[in-house]
């Protein structure tokens, strides 16, 4: 399966990240120190924030798999990409139904491979991160709004 004509490609993502208010947008390669791994990768910042200053991103986007530690969504697919948001406990509990200390149990519930569907996310769901495989209609505008919560919520908390 690769990416469906529905979902949005990698570059109408950006787009739209692009044009949320207090995001700074910062792309792994060679040029940061990033590993090889990584390169192309998307780290989402509260603006002002950047990798050197060793903040957490409020959000990432994947485009490849990292062997041996996160492949459950195969995003060594063509055109396939995955957009994770740390939305925090309670924000988790709402969107999943169970809170991020319940994802054990459930972590073979999902098809994280599944596009446009907001899941837990596959590694860091414990860590209230949830994920989309290529949004598109069904659920992407719900993760733009969840990278503009995210952000509100860092500069909340300083």
């Amino acid at each position: 399966m690769t990416a469906t004509k529905d979902t949005w490609t990698l570059d109408e993502t950006l787009a739209r990240v692009g044009a949320l208010t207090g995001i700074h947008v910062h792309v792994a390669g060679p040029e940061t120190g990033a590993p090889e791994v990584a390169w192309g990768d998307v780290f989402l910042y509260p603006a002002g924030a950047a990798a050197p200053d060793n903040r957490f991103p409020v959000a990432t986007i994947v485009t490849g798999d990292y062997p041996g530690f996160d492949t459950a969504s195969d995003l060594d697919r063509a055109g396939v990409y995955r957009l994770n948001i740390h939305v925090g406990r309670d924000r988790f509990r709402d969107l999943l139904g169970y809170g991020p200390e319940g994802h054990a149990a459930r972590r073979d519930d999902h098809d994280y491979r599944e596009q446009d569907r907001l899941l837990p996310h596959p590694v860091y769901a414990a860590q209230a991160w949830v994920s989309v495989v290529n949004p598109g209609p069904r659920c992407g505008a719900l993760a733009i709004d969840l990278i503009g919560e995210a952000r509100e919520r860092n500069v909340r908390r300083g």
